[in-house]
Order: structure tokens, then sequence, then C-alpha cells
């Protein structure tokens, strides 16, 4: 099985946490450098049972590499995916990130929600969910989220949205089994534009470790839209 140790690997704090409602869950956790920021979404397939602190060693190393960063909490309830996008929408719009990153269904809500002009760097996406549902990926994700089957919600289906304006580049590795590179293969397909980097062998947890072969990789792609 892939190692999951960045899930549950301790990591520093954030400097501080912002507020951007009043749910306990419409929240902004800050890290400051001085650099650019970049907005992370966390992933967990829209379950309320995973949330932003899994990406806590990520953070740490990209405020250490000089940019700020801030990772954004959302309402999860499954089968309401309406609040969902709003608050990752709110979220971006109080912080005008310079690049989004989001990991697997974090990919899937930056690629709906961020900034139509922002740069996205989608890690993993669950990019298409016609696709994800007939992959049953994790035991049926993708109706739990929508409330029902994705085939008329082409409104939250990245690969049915148009092209967004802003720079998109998607990582995936070819070796993930939780979210297999052809649903981000399916996105890029649809959407030329998109820069897709496979990463030989990578699963779905190495996107998000700094400790990974696939890190470097992922900073690379993240400083490249960064400076664009």
């Amino acid at each position: 099985m892939e190692d999951r140790s960045v899930l549950t690997r301790p990591a520093a704090g954030p400097d501080r946490t912002l507020r951007y409602g009043e749910d306990a869950d419409q929240v902004i956790d800050l890290w400051h450098a001085g650099g650019p920021t970049v907005a992370l979404v966390h992933g967990g397939f829209w379950r309320p049972e995973y949330d932003r602190t899994h990406l806590r060693p990520m953070a740490n190393a990209l405020r250490e590499a000089g940019w700020n960063v801030a990772a954004i909490e959302y309402r999860r309830e499954p089968g309401r995916p309406g609040p969902m996008l709003d608050d990752v929408r709110a979220a971006l719009g109080a912080l005008d990130p310079s690049v989004t990153v989001g990991h697997s269904a974090g990919g899937h809500l930056a690629l709906c929600a961020a900034p139509p002009a922002a740069a996205v760097l989608a890690l993993a996406p669950v990019a298409d969910l016609r696709l994800a549902h007939r992959l049953n990926l994790d035991d049926g994700a993708v109706p739990d989220f929508l409330g029902g089957p994705p085939e008329d919600r082409a409104d939250l289906d990245p690969v049915r949205l148009p092209a967004r304006p802003g720079r998109v580049t998607i990582v995936h590795g070819t070796g993930d089994e939780r979210v297999p590179a052809e649903v981000s293969e399916s996105y890029a397909a649809a959407h030329p534009a998109t820069s897709l980097v496979p990463v030989p062998g990578a699963g779905h947890f190495v996107l998000i470790d700094p400790e990974s072969d696939a890190w470097p990789i992922v900073r690379r792609e993240l400083a490249a839209l960064v400076s664009s």
C-alpha cells in the first residue's frame, strides 16, 4: 500500500488563522514568509473526516521555500456541493493568491472555484466527475458529494466547464490508484491548453509530501506558475 505518513506527520501549525465566515470550518491557516501567496485546497474526496491539517508538512515546506501559504478550510457536507464551492470561492476571493494549489478533490474544487484568470496547480485532481463515477472512486465518492449521479451537474464538472483563461498545470502520478491518471488525461484532452505533467510510477499522496521523490517536480511547476 502507498505510504500515507504525510497525512499524520507532525508539522508546525500556522502563524495565525483567519476567519472568512461564521461556520467553524470557514477558516484559513496562514504561514508568513514574505513571498507570493500560494493557496492550498485540501482533498479527501469531499468527505467531512478529512481536513486541512494534513497539508501542514506541505505548507511548512513551501513557507521555507519563501512563499506565503494559506491553507483553506471549507464546509464538507455530503450531498450539498453548493456550500463547498461557495466557501472555496469566498476564501480564495479573500486571499487573491498568486497560485491556487489543489490536491485530489481539492484539485477539483480549485479548477471549479479559483478566480477565472488565476493560475491553478492541480495535483492528482478529480477533474472528470463522470469518469470518476464510472471508476467508483472511494466507493461512491462522486454521488456522495453531489447527492446524485454526475450526469446532470456539468456546472460542477471541470472537464465539462469552459477552459479556464488562467494557466492550468496538472501533476499526476502514473502509479496513482486513488485517482488514476486517466482522469487528468481526460481533462487535458478536453482543454488542450492544460500543461499535464506525468510523474512516472508516483502514487497519490507523494505529491503533497515534501520528503518524496516527486516533491521537486511539484515545486518546479509551482515556481513556474508563480513567476509567469
